[in-house]
């Protein structure tokens, strides 16, 4: 049976979401996943490839305007230094587990190079996508590398908008969150400031938290459910925040760093062995490639003095985008170490959990 979003458990979360509740409410992005599962090996392999695309795989090659943030870096996400210093990036945004980073950047050059054959033989541009990981050693064959260049393809080509797969699907198929099952979630906020209107979209692989810490609407669940701190976290998380508000890269930057504290509100304070890094795009000023685009650049861009419903919409979509990668999350037996039983998160349980605090909880005059 099809387990439930966040929502749909009657999580009393905040916003109001776009159509699909995911990163694919903005306008032109894709979603794409390949997902390998092979229980018949030993270890199993539970691993995959997520692709997000902001302007979906047809169209002339363009920048997506960007900004950047890491928590914590101990974790991987390509392309970084660009961002920073370019304010943009081209082509897909790829998720996968940690020892296939290599692999899939040089399938999403290749794919890019295929794509866009002849604006790379007419002008001297190179490659540079983005591809960011989290560790699934612990419910899949990691050091097998058993991603390989034609998985990372095949998730580029079944990218597509609408509704979107979450839980052990794709990158997220072997990832770990607060102790039980996680994965690929993902949320949306729709926002009005004054005449402007747009949609703030996020995506997360999440692989980090202790149980003892999770949250969920404010409410410590975590030291309610398993009261005692596990071993140290030896995961990460990956949040993309994608919108179609016109923005500068320096806001983006700040829009980025806004994920953290949508992480924040699940319980994390960010472990030491984790990887916490957040990219922010923005499919408005759509022009060509900056080689080829004249003198002047000229872009729309919002006052600073709307940014705070949009910082509110981040916080909110990143903090759903968990809790769905955790109500979609599957059971699992662990390879390293073998026999160790990741549970997927009982739904009633926690709503049975969260009633019960909010009946012991002071009430307001």
């Amino acid at each position: 049976m099809a387990r439930q979003r966040a929502r749909e458990l009657g999580l009393p979360l905040q916003g109001e979401t776009g159509r699909w509740n995911a990163i694919t409410d903005v306008p032109g992005v894709e979603v794409g996943y390949r997902t390998i599962r092979r229980e018949d090996l030993w270890p199993a392999v539970r691993t995959g490839v997520t692709a997000i695309l902001p302007f979906g795989r047809s169209g002339p090659l363009r920048p997506a305007w960007a900004g950047s943030f890491a928590l914590n870096g101990n974790g991987e996400m390509t392309g970084l230094h660009w961002v920073r210093d370019g304010g943009y990036f081209l082509g897909p945004v790829c998720l996968t587990n940690t020892h296939s980073v290599g692999i899939v950047h040089h399938a999403a050059v290749r794919w890019m190079i295929e794509t866009h054959r002849e604006t790379f033989t007419e002008q001297h541009i190179w490659a540079m996508p983005v591809v960011a990981e989290t560790y699934d050693g612990v419910l899949s064959d990691v050091l097998g590398q058993r991603v390989t260049e034609e998985d990372a393809l095949q998730a580029i080509a079944a990218a597509s908008g609408g509704a979107v797969a979450e839980g052990s699907v794709g990158g997220g198929t072997g990832m770990i969150c607060y102790g039980y099952k996680g994965g690929s979630g993902t949320s949306s906020r729709r926002v009005r400031l004054g005449a402007v209107e747009g949609v703030v979209g996020a995506f997360v692989q999440a692989n980090f938290g202790r149980p003892d810490l999770l949250q969920v609407c404010g409410v410590p669940v975590g030291r309610l459910m398993s009261p005692t701190a596990a071993e140290p976290e030896l995961g990460s998380v990956i949040a993309v925040v994608a919108t179609d508000l016109p923005m500068l890269p320096h806001q983006l930057g700040r829009v980025a760093r806004r994920a953290a504290l949508g992480i924040a509100r699940t319980g994390s304070s960010g472990g030491n062995s984790s990887g916490d890094i957040f990219l922010a795009f923005s499919t408005a000023n759509a022009m060509p490639l900056p080689i080829a685009a004249g003198d002047l650049l000229r872009f729309d861009a919002l006052n600073d003095e709307l940014f705070d419903p949009v910082y509110e919409a981040v916080c909110q979509a990143v903090e759903e985008s968990v809790l769905n990668a955790l109500s979609a999350g599957e059971a699992m037996t662990g390879v390293r170490p073998a026999g160790r039983q990741v549970p997927a998160l009982d739904g009633e349980r926690l709503l049975g959990v969260m009633r019960r605090y909010a009946a012991l909880a002071p009430q307001e005059d």
